[in-house]
């Protein structure tokens, strides 16, 4: 359900429109579900990319233009994949920056790129909580040990 920007939205100022977030999200994830890296792991977990990249659509709408039509729960979706390290979401990263680069005008493409590292940090940090792992700075997410064994 569209839901009109908030008026001190982060990204509202620099031009974020719907549009946009759609061409990022789409684009995006097209070129994840095509990684090397990523595409095993998304293809995997997600039958249905069309509700899938709606939600994410939500999901950075709320992140960038405070529209609050993300309702989920992306810890617990991540929590549960046992093999995503550190190296995934720094993978993750980069391929998002790639993208915001070539998808958004510069200081659109900035706003996007901070917020995915925010949120990438909480997730791997919550994500290592959630496994018992007590990351001290320097440390990355590591696979569950079980996982380990069986890969």
């Amino acid at each position: 359900m569209p839901r009109d920007p908030h008026p001190a939205a982060p990204g509202l100022s620099l031009g974020v429109t719907e549009t946009m977030i759609h061409s990022l999200v789409h684009t995006f994830y097209a070129r994840v579900r095509a990684d090397a890296v990523l595409g095993p792991i998304f293809n995997e977990k997600i039958a249905d990319w069309d509700h899938h990249l709606a939600k994410l659509c939500d999901f950075w709408s709320s992140v960038t233009l405070m529209t609050g039509r993300f309702k989920g729960t992306p810890m617990q979706a991540h929590a549960a994949l046992p093999t995503i390290t550190g190296a995934h979401f720094d993978h993750w990263l980069a391929l998002f920056a790639r993208t915001a680069h070539d998808v958004c005008p510069p200081e659109a493409a900035k706003l996007f790129i901070d917020r995915a590292h925010r949120i990438a940090q909480s997730l791997e940090l919550g994500v290592a909580l959630h496994r018992g792992q007590m990351l001290c700075p320097v440390e990355r997410l590591r696979a569950e040990a079980h996982a380990e064994a069986s890969s």
